[in-house]
């Protein structure tokens, strides 16, 4: 009996799916993944992804956010459509939110009021968060270990960080997001994870992005989940089914599902 895993994180609504969406789903399905939960970005996105969340009941899951990399002057203006839509629809948790030092530094300033006002949001509606925290890992858990004191929980995405930064995400009540970053030969991120609880370690894939090995360079999708599932086995030396058991059931926990 195929084990049921969990894709935590997937672009689904985004156009490089238009084409074989079905098909996606299809390989998916086969491969054990029940539930895809799907992270925003921004307004431009949000009607496909709730179309998807109404077209597949049962397997596609809607986030709500404002993505750090859209954060620009007309940030308030997508907050207040934000808070608009999360009274009129269901939704799973707030994100991705976060703090992306990446792609630009024009809007540090905006991108931490963002992020603020939208963990203030997710714990007004009892939501969890998924953190976007590109070269910012520091910024986003000094924010993070702030306001666990009032009580917070979710995912911090595309975890790629140290084991002392594991630790103190683990303590403030969070999860890693683990995903095709771990398959990198030169990533050091299967030492990392080599070394963390395995129940604090949900499954990801950020498709279309960041493929894994062997299928890097191309399209990401959620069947290929199992080599994400494999790798994590190996460094841990563990099952499979260990770690598909372990990481569905977190993020069951995590997303309030069962």
């Amino acid at each position: 009996m195929q084990k049921e895993l969990v894709d935590t994180h997937c672009h689904l609504y985004l156009d490089d799916f238009t084409g074989d969406l079905d098909e996606v789903l299809k390989r998916a399905e086969n491969h054990g993944i029940k539930r895809i939960f799907m992270p925003a970005i921004d307004s431009s996105h949000l009607k496909r992804m709730m179309e998807l969340q109404k077209t597949y009941v049962g397997r596609c899951y809607s986030m709500l956010g404002l993505h750090p990399c859209s954060v620009r002057e007309d940030y308030q203006t997508e907050l207040d459509l934000i808070r608009k839509v999360i009274e009129e629809d269901q939704f799973v948790a707030i994100g991705e939110i976060g703090l992306d030092y990446y792609w630009s530094r024009d809007y540090d300033a905006q991108q931490m009021i963002c992020f603020r006002q939208q963990i203030e949001l997710a714990r007004a509606h009892r939501l969890p968060i998924v953190i976007h925290s590109r070269n910012s890992m520091d910024a986003c858990l000094e924010v993070v270990k702030e306001e666990s004191k009032n009580g917070i929980s979710g995912i911090f995405h595309c975890f790629t960080g140290t084991v002392d930064n594991a630790m103190q995400i683990i303590d403030c009540g969070m999860m890693l997001g683990i995903g095709g970053v771990v398959t990198y030969k030169n990533s050091g991120l299967a030492d990392v994870v080599a070394q963390v609880p395995l129940d604090s370690i949900v499954l990801e894939t950020d498709a279309p992005y960041l493929t894994p090995v062997p299928f890097r360079g191309k399209r990401n999708e959620s069947s290929y989940l199992k080599y994400i599932v494999e790798k994590i086995a190996s460094v841990k030396n563990i099952s499979v089914d260990e770690v598909a058991d372990t990481t569905t059931r977190n993020a069951y926990k995590v997303f309030n599902r069962s």
